[in-house]
């Protein structure tokens, strides 16, 4: 199973400088690990020890927020694509 994630410029010094992954999971939390395992440097950059996002950081799956679906536990199929975005704040 192939899923397509879209790395923000701010993580890509973790990636080898890559935008866009080409990865495998079968939810959010395995292709967490996956990361971590194809590019060791990221771990840390991502989630928590105990397994959950980061707070400064939204993915969405095929533009849908993970937050607003099973969060860690939301299923991936083959083609999806997962982007990682920053939080933005101001005021």
């Amino acid at each position: 199973m192939s899923v397509k994630v879209l790395v923000p410029t701010v993580l890509q010094k973790f990636t080898n400088d890559q935008a866009v992954l080409e990865c495998s999971g079968s939810n959010i939390s395995e292709l967490f690990d996956y990361l971590e395992v194809s590019y060791p440097n990221i771990k840390g950059r991502l989630r928590k020890p105990e397994g959950e996002p980061l707070r400064f950081l939204n993915f969405y799956v095929n533009s849908e927020d993970i937050r607003f679906l099973e969060h860690t536990k939301t299923p991936l199929k083959d083609g999806d694509e997962v982007s990682i975005v920053p939080a933005v704040a101001g005021g």
